[in-house]
Parts: C-alpha cells; structure tokens; sequence
C-alpha cells in the first residue's frame, strides 16, 4: 500500500519540479511521482534521484542567481525594460517585500527553487531507497550518499539566505498533529551542525572523481562534499552568525537566540581543521590549478590571460571542484561584446560590471590603485594613448583610461574595455585579436536606448574563449558550454588563508602560503614583498591588515562568479558596499572627452539591516504561528 508523506509545512500544497538540471537527466514527471512505482526497479529509482538533483538552483543565469544581478558586481541595461522586472534586478533595486519576496527560495516563487519541497523529496528517497530489488548495494550506498549531501546542501542554501531555518530530519507522516506540523525555526548553529553530521555520515561512500562527464556531470564526489562542509563552517564562524550584536533580540516565541551574539573562536578552529581537510583530500583526488596548453606560441602575457580565463570557462576543469551542469547561453550573450558590425544582432553587451570592480583590481605590482606610489591614483580618470609596452593589452596608438593602464593580470582576463584587447572569439593569433570599440555609434558602442553596455566594462571572464561571435556578413553567435563553477580551488585556498588568519593572532608563513599560493599563479609576487613597496609596507603583519587584504583578494579572484554577494555579507560589509552609487563610464559620450567621463547611473542602492536576511513571505508566517520574520522585515 502507498506510504503517503506530508510535508511539515501546510502552506506548501503543490510540487513543482524545478527543471535546472543537466539535459542528460531524466527525472520523474509530476503525474507519476509516486511511491508506487517510484521504486519498483533500480530504472524508476534513478529517476528519483534525478529528481533530487533537479532542485539545485541555477548559478550562471543573472536573473536567476541572486548573487548575480542581485548584488552590487553586475548592472544591466536599464533601459531594456524587461530586465527592470526580473526578480534579481528588483531586489538590486531595493523592492525586495515580505509580501510576495522576489526569488522566494523557501517557498517557491518568482524564480526561487523550492527548497523545503527538495529536502521533502530528498527524505522520501531515503526512506524508500532499500526498496528497489535489482539495485546494487555499492550503487545504493553511493545514491544514499549523494542524496544526504543534497539534503544538507539545500539546508545550507537556507541558511545563506535565511539565517535560522527548522531542521527537516524527516517527513512528517499525514496523522501528524497541528503542533507537529507548526515547526520552529532552529538556531543557526544547530543548523551547522546538522549540515556537518549528514555530510560527515556519508562522504566516504562518495567517489574522488565522477568516471564521465558525458553520463555523470554534475553527480556529487567526495571533494564537493568536503569543500562544501569547509564553507558551511567558514559561514558559521563569520561575523554574520558569530557573535553578532545586532540579533540579540533575535528570538523566537518560545525564547531561544537564533543566531550567537557571543563571538567564539573555536568556530574558526574548526573550519580551519575542515578546510584543511578539504584541500588535502581535493589535491589528492586530482584537483589543483587550471594548465592552459596553448594551441600556438604566444606571449607569456597572452597566455596567463587565457589560463585565468579558463579557470571558469574550460568546462570540468581540475580547478573546478564544484561544476554546475545549467546552461550559460545566455549568461554569455548577454555578456558578449559587439566585437563586428552585426555580430551579435540587437542582442549582446546587455551586463556590464561597475566601475568599483574595475578599481578593486590591483595594479601591476599586486597591490591596490590607492595603495600604490608608482600609479597615479588621482588621475585615474584621465586618459592616455597606448604605446607598445601595452600591446597585449590595450591596442597600440588608441585612446583609453588611465585606469586601465598597469594594471594586474587578473584584470585584463576579468573585464573588457573601450580600446581594450578581447582575446578569442574566432581568432587564434595574438596579432589578429579583436578590441573593443564602445564609445557610441561605434562597433560595441551605444546603438540605441535598448542596446548598449551599460557601465564601459564588459565581462570578458564569464565569456569562454571560444564563444564565436558572427562577423560582418554572417549573424552566426555560437556559444561555447561551460560548468559554471559552484567550488574554485582558488577560493578555497583563499578561504583556507582566511581562517588560519582569524586564528592567529599575528600572521605567520602558513597564512601567506595559501594566499601567496594565488597571487603566484596571477602572475603576483606574495602579499609581505609587494606591500613592502605599498605606502602601508606593514599592513600584511596584523591581523587586521591581513583581514583586509585577504578579503580583497577573495573579491578579485572570485570577481564575477557570484561569490562576492554571499562574502560581503557573511562578512558583514555588504552595508558598506551594496549601498555605493553605480557608476560607469558614459556609454552616450562619442569622443574621448565624453566618454571617459565617470557617471552615476544609480545614486543610492538601497540595502540596510534587514537585507541581511531574507524576508519570510507573510502568508506563511500566518499559516504558521511558530515561525518568526527575521528582523526589520
């Protein structure tokens, strides 16, 4: 006889599977999603587990990606209307509401995944995995294990968004009582710790490396895993969840603090030992920097800008712990530039990162523009011609901004810019390579009120290199499929560097060793000699100094991947920058003199306390009584 389950949430009557899974998976239909014959064989089984998988939320769509369009890296064409309605551009505006909240991950709506419904499913699945009679005991074990990491991972998602969330460990039957059903919202650290056991349980039933990326893409390994429990307690130890002050009223109705207002050292500890961990165990299972292999001779610079860049979009790349399966198609239309006169039609150049991102880029020497004595910070917004010494850079003879002169590696393979080289799209030789063109009327220039970049620097990274754009007589745009990176190695070497620095009272050679270990292969010098020519040469010797070079490493390394929203914010710094103006370069400016002038396209981008957290929808405050709106909202 079915089993029939009821979801612990009464407001959620429905189920909608959410179809951001990879093409190759094929998931259980809603009109047969049914314990019946969900079971039967190992086939129909597999099928559920795909179903579980389904509901891993969308990282390389803007729209989509809260941390994308939804923070303060990207702006759109504000004047393409439709972009105006998107959920995650409503949120970057400051609508976000607690009447019908945009990207509604906890109940589903406006583009949010349906987060409890997944964990739902994901509990029927291990309930109900014993069942099927042809299914091998290794296979079970290693479907098990996959399907406990998704459960702790869509907890963790929660958490992210919403702070304190109720531990779903298991689905309610349908004789539960009222009481049982009206759950709490449990304590973040609680939360942690549920995530940290169900990982802990179950990572050694899962593989070091999937044996296809044609019939296992996307399937969950043992170094996804422990990476994945390495940022949990990264999360958990941050000024956000630990001993923050400004949720001291943070209670529910039964009294308990949600979220510690007493910061606790062992929490840092205790990443530190699990991202230590997780290094380890990622290095031994193949995982590492990515190696270019250039097709042709090319200049050291040339080839450092492609190995960068291919760090994100070389598809399952060894950097790549985490790859995401979801189409980017559109991710990188929309970030392609007009590179040929009809190239792209009237679509293309639509995203653009701030001019904030173009200055927190360091200069040549590793270290920030107003830190720096060799670079004219105060004129940075003039501009001068390029000679040969920027070739591989910037064209040679053309006008550009002084900001884009000397500057770092990292910046010339992360954006694009007026004047500036654009390596790929079609073309193989250093000499032959396309650059930008952006001022109006010109190739990638302004063309009308609906089509133009909007900020002056174009997203280069998030564009695989070989992208093809059309030319002037074909209208042939091809995109090139890439894993959307979840997990960079970089980023957990970075982070590793973070917590061995929060645990040290002044730092020492193993915290530079892993920042260092970055910065190196940019093409850097280690953060203690390039500071030693900074106008603050003491500034890596503190811990505080640190913190802050550390941080800004994360925000270059990770520039445009949709890390920055979620560490502004577990740092407790998105107050500070989510509410700067966006600012660019003036797309309707036709000569040097117009262009290169610096305008506000937003003057205030509203983000307060409350944003913090995410709103819970109203309605489902009402339907259950227990549950508290987290604080300001």
């Amino acid at each position: 006889m079915k089993k029939i389950f009821k979801f612990c949430f009464l407001f959620i009557i429905s189920i909608t599977l959410n179809t951001s899974c990879a093409d190759y998976l094929d998931i259980v239909p809603d009109d047969v999603a049914t314990l019946d014959n969900a079971f039967t064989n190992r086939a129909s089984a597999e099928k559920f587990l795909f179903t579980c998988y389904s509901y891993l939320p969308v990282v390389g769509h803007p729209w989509v990606n809260p941390a994308m369009v939804g923070g303060d890296e990207l702006w759109w064409n504000i004047d393409q209307t439709s972009f105006n309605s998107m959920n995650a551009s409503q949120i970057a505006l400051g609508y976000q509401n607690s009447n019908d909240p945009y990207l509604n991950f906890w109940d589903g709506r406006n583009n949010g995944t349906q987060m409890f419904i997944a964990i739902r499913d994901c509990n029927i699945f291990l309930e109900n995995i014993h069942k099927p009679v042809d299914l091998e005991n290794y296979e079970r074990e290693r479907w098990i294990a996959e399907v406990t990491f998704l459960k702790a991972y869509y907890h963790f998602y929660l958490m992210r968004l919403y702070g304190p969330i109720p531990i779903i460990r298991e689905n309610l039957p349908v004789s539960a009582s009222v009481d049982e059903v009206r759950v709490y919202r449990d304590p973040v650290d609680d939360v942690v710790d549920y995530i940290v056991e169900l990982i802990d349980g179950v990572k050694d039933d899962l593989p070091d490396q999937i044996e296809s990326t044609i019939t296992d893409a996307g399937r969950i390994t043992r170094p996804i895993a422990l990476a994945t429990k390495a940022e949990v307690l990264a999360w958990a130890a941050s000024p956000l969840f630990n001993g923050n002050p400004d949720y001291l009223n943070f209670k529910d109705k039964r009294g308990v603090q949600l979220i510690s207002t007493e910061k606790d050292i062992k929490k840092w500890e205790r990443a530190v030992e699990a991202i230590k961990y997780a290094v380890e165990e990622c290095e031994a299972a193949g995982h590492g920097f990515y190696e270019y292999i250039p097709p042709r001779q090319m200049s050291e610079e040339t080839e450092l800008k492609f190995k960068l860049r291919g760090a994100v979009t070389e598809k399952f790349n060894k950097e790549i712990v985490w790859p995401s399966t979801g189409d980017v198609s559109v991710l990188q239309l929309y970030a392609m530039p007009h590179l040929e006169l009809g190239n792209l039609g009237n679509k293309g150049s639509e995203l653009g990162a701030t001019l904030k991102i173009a200055e927190q880029f360091y200069t040549k020497n590793g270290i920030p523009i107003d830190e720096d004595p060799e670079w004219n910070y105060q004129e940075r917004y003039g501009t001068q011609v390029a000679d040969g010494k920027h070739m591989f850079y910037i064209k040679t003879g053309e006008t550009t901004a002084n900001l884009n002169f000397d500057r770092e590696p990292r910046f010339y393979a992360t954006l694009g810019f007026d004047r500036g080289i654009f390596e790929g799209a079609g073309k193989t030789s250093e000499i032959d390579f396309y650059y930008l063109q952006a001022r109006k009327s010109e190739i990638g220039g302004f063309r009308g009120s609906g089509e133009h970049i909007p900020t002056g620097y174009f997203l280069k990274k998030l564009v695989n290199a070989e992208t093809v754009t059309g030319t002037a007589t074909t209208t042939t745009y091809s995109a090139k499929r890439y894993s959307f990176p979840i997990i960079r190695m970089s980023g957990l070497y970075l982070l590793y560097a973070e917590a061995l620095n929060e645990v040290k009272s002044v730092p020492d050679e193993d915290v530079y060793k892993w920042i260092d270990k970055v910065r190196n292969r940019a093409g850097l010098k280690g953060v203690v000699e390039s500071w030693s020519k900074s106008t603050n040469p003491n500034k890596p010797k503190t811990q505080e100094g640190m913190r802050e070079i550390i941080h800004q490493e994360r925000l270059i390394e990770l520039a445009l991947e949709g890390q920055r929203f979620y560490d502004l914010r577990r740092w407790k710094k998105a107050l500070e920058y989510f509410n700067e103006p966006v600012q660019g370069w003036d797309y309707r400016g036709e000569t040097v003199d117009t262009y290169y002038t610096v305008t506000t396209y937003m003057n205030t981008r509203v983000f307060t306390m409350k944003d913090y957290l995410w709103p819970l929808k109203v309605s489902t405050l009402i339907n259950n009584s227990n549950l508290v709106q987290n604080p300001g909202w």
